[in-house]
C-alpha cells in the first residue's frame, strides 16, 4: 500500500526564514529529536556552503557513531542534502560532502523562465540541466536523487509531465511539487497531483508555503491524491511551521490531519514509524532554538491545544474527553509538570568554570573522569552557548558530554 512519509525541512528552508539563525550544534539536535519522532528525513542543509560542510559530515558520521546503548545516535533519519540543478553545484557537494541523498532543484513556471532568469533558458533547457545534474549526483555516489520543480503551482501541466519523466529516465526516484507562494488550494493541488502521479509513475513530494494558509490542507490533500494514484508520497514539513514569509507546513498538523481527520484516519497511509508522543518535545527544543515562542493556539503543542475555560466545555471534557478533543495530550508527549526554579540556580555557559560545569552535569548523573576530562568539556560548552547565543539545554549539554569530537566540528566555523 502506498506509503505517506515525512521529510522535514526545518534546517534548510525553516533556517533560511528571514531574521533567524541557528547554530550547527542546534541544526545537529534537530535532527536527534526528528529521528527519535521517526521522521523518515530531514533536509538538513546546503552542502555547497563551506560553513555547512563540517555540519553536515559531522551529521552523516552519526549516523555510524554509537550511542551508551549500542545504537547509532541517528538510527533512520535519510539525511538529505539542497543544490541547484546544476552539474557543477552537484559535482562540487559530491566531492565536499558524505550525503547520499541530494534534492535538486530548478524553476520551472513560465513565470520564472521570463522573469527570474530573465528568458534565458528555454524548457529544454530546463529539462537539460535537471537531467545533467541527476546524472552527476548518481555518478558521484548518490544513491538516490529528488528532483525539485520550483512554483511546480504555476507549472503548464505537460511540462511539469515532461519535467517528471525526464527526471525519472535520468535515474530520479521522487519529483518534488512545490508550491512555492501557496498558490494552491487543496482542490487544485490534489488535481494536478494525482495526475502527475499517475502519468509519470514516480513517487511525489509536495512543498507547501502558507501564504495564504492553505499549507499543511494542500500538502495532505497533495499527498493523499498521490497515494489514491498509487504511488508513495512524501510531505515537506517544518517544526512549528516556522518557514519563509508566512511560513511553511507544520510537521504535528500534517502528522495529526493524517491520523485523526474523518476521512483520512482509516485510510493507514502515514508512515507507522511516526512516534507523536516525541513531538512536544521537539516543538520545545525547536521554539527556543528559534527564540520564537509557540503560539498559544498551535495545534497539538500550543498551551491552549488542550485548555478548556467555558463552562460547558470543561464539563465536558471531564466526562469525556472526546467531547472536546479529538486526540489525547499523552499522544503528543505532554501531561508532565514543567518547573521553573526560584531560587538558586547555578547555570554554565561562556563564563562558566569546572565547579559550576560540575554541579550542572552532576543533575545529569554525569561525572567526569579527571580534571583534564572536565577542562575539555567545559571549553566545548563554552564554545556552544557563544554560538547559539542561549543558556544550553539538556540535550546539548549531553550531546557534548558523549561525542566532544562530534562536538568540537559542529563549532569550529573557519571563514
Amino acid at each position: 500500500m502506498p506509503t505517506i512519509r515525512i521529510v522535514d525541512v526545518t534546517n534548510r528552508d525553516g533556517e533560511q526564514t528571514a531574521r533567524i539563525v541557528l547554530s550547527k550544534l542546534q541544526k545537529t539536535i534537530t535532527n536527534i529529536l526528528l529521528d527519535e519522532m521517526g521522521v523518515f528525513g530531514s533536509e538538513l542543509g546546503f552542502p555547497l556552503s563551506p560553513h555547512e560542510r563540517d555540519y553536515i559530515n559531522a551529521n552523516v558520521e552519526l549516523t555510524h557513531t554509537e550511542n551508551d546503548d549500542g545504537e547509532p545516535v541517528i538510527q533512520r533519519l535519510r539525511l538529505e542534502g539542497w543544490s541547484r540543478a546544476l552539474a557543477s553545484d552537484v559535482e562540487y557537494a559530491m566531492t565536499h560532502t558524505d550525503l547520499t541523498h541530494l534534492n535538486l532543484s530548478i524553476s520551472t513556471s513560465r513565470q520564472m523562465l521570463e522573469w527570474k532568469f530573465q528568458g534565458k533558458f528555454s524548457q529544454d533547457d530546463i529539462i537539460n540541466m535537471m537531467t545533467d545534474a541527476v546524472r552527476a549526483a548518481l555518478e558521484g555516489g548518490c544513491t538516490s536523487v529528488g528532483i525539485n520543480a520550483e512554483d511546480a503551482s504555476r507549472t503548464d501541466m505537460q511540462f511539469l509531465k515532461d519535467f517528471g519523466l525526464a527526471g525519472k529516465e535520468a535515474g530520479a526516484e521522487i519529483l518534488r511539487y512545490c508550491d512555492t507562494l501557496g498558490y494552491d488550494d487543496p482542490f487544485t493541488i490534489a488535481e494536478r497531483m494525482g495526475r502527475l502521479a499517475s502519468e509519470v509513475g514516480m513517487a511525489l513530494e509536495t512543498h507547501c508555503h502558507n501564504d495564504l494558509g492553505l499549507a499543511v490542507a494542500n500538502s495532505v490533500a497533495g499527498a493523499v491524491a498521490t497515494c489514491e494514484a498509487g504511488q508513495d508520497a512524501y510531505i515537506n514539513t517544518t517544526v512549528n511551521g516556522v518557514g519563509e514569509r508566512a511560513g511553511n507546513a507544520d510537521l504535528v498538523s500534517c502528522v495529526l490531519a493524517l491520523k485523526h481527520s474523518s476521512g483520512l484516519s482509516e485510510k493507514g497511509y502515514l508512515d507507522p514509524r511516526i512516534d507523536t508522543t516525541k513531538a512536544y518535545r521537539l516543538a520545545r527544543y525547536v521554539a527556543n532554538a528559534f527564540d520564537l515562542p509557540i503560539p498559544i493556539n498551535q495545534v497539538g503543542v500550543g498551551a491552549n491545544a488542550f485548555a478548556h475555560e467555558s463552562g460547558i466545555h470543561a464539563d465536558g471534557a471531564l466526562k469525556d474527553r472526546h467531547n472536546y478533543e479529538l486526540y489525547a495530550f499523552e499522544d503528543l508527549g505532554r501531561g508532565h509538570d514543567e518547573l521553573t526554579k526560584t531560587g538558586r540556580e547555578i547555570l554554565t555557559g561562556q563564563h562558566g568554570g569546572t565547579s559550576g560545569l560540575e554541579y550542572v552535569y552532576s543533575h545529569m548523573d554525569l561525572a567526569f573522569r579527571d580534571r583534564e576530562h572536565a577542562q575539555e568539556i567545559l571549553t566545548l560548552v563554552q564554545y556552544a552557548n557563544l554560538a547559539n547565543q542561549h543558556p544550553l539545554t539538556e540535550e546539548e549539554l549531553r550531546f557534548i558530554y558523549h561525542h566532544p569530537e562530534i562536538a568540537r566540528r559542529l563549532l569550529t566555523l573557519t571563514p
